[in-house]
């Protein structure tokens, strides 16, 4: 199963261009790490789903730049990360990632759904009543860490999750911070 990464830097400014590339690495680790590596470099990344003709499971995209290629490798190989098993140019419109995030309003709760993770929260009190989804070993840890707090009291999923699914619920957890400030 193959995970795929899109990458944008941050001094391209606007929407990406139709020269579009996915880099495919072995797993969801390295997928993790490679965008950590980016982000700290200054690259500007969107965590997406991948397009539906591409999906084998729980796979994560984020935008790249054809043209940026070699500067991705580079930076991937001088910090010693894993580089992706091959780079496939998106050609076609079936190729375009999915947006990641599903955000419901139900009046007084509001959802977040990031990749196969879904949060609820209470809008008054920003309190978390449900967490959901997923398959990870962790999912029932982190509902209990996470549900009847708050959103700034309760714990970074990225702190005390390990799986996809944790990684998920932290983009999720993200997410509902941005909807709630709004």
């Amino acid at each position: 199963m193959g995970f795929w990464l899109f990458g944008k830097k941050k001094k391209t400014p606007g929407p990406v261009s139709a020269d579009r590339g996915l880099l495919v690495f072995e797993n969801t680790s390295e997928v993790i790490r490679a965008e950590a590596l980016l982000k700290s470099r200054g690259w500007n990344i969107r965590v997406m789903g991948p397009p539906p003709e591409l999906r084998t499971g729980c796979d994560l995209v984020i935008e790249f730049p054809l043209m940026e290629e070699l500067d991705v490798i580079r930076l991937l190989r001088g910090a010693g990360a894993s580089l992706p098993l091959s780079v496939v140019p998106v050609n076609s419109p079936l190729l375009t990632p999915v947006d990641l995030f599903q955000i419901k309003d139900f009046g007084d709760f509001i959802m977040v759904r990031a990749a196969n993770m879904k949060l609820t929260v209470e809008k008054a009190t920003r309190t978390i009543v449900n967490v959901s989804g997923g398959g990870c070993p962790d999912v029932p840890f982190l509902a209990v860490r996470l549900i009847g707090k708050t959103l700034d009291d309760a714990p970074h999923p990225r702190e005390i999750g390990h799986t996809l699914c944790g990684y998920a619920l932290a983009l999720a957890f993200e997410e509902m911070g941005r909807q709630c400030s709004q």
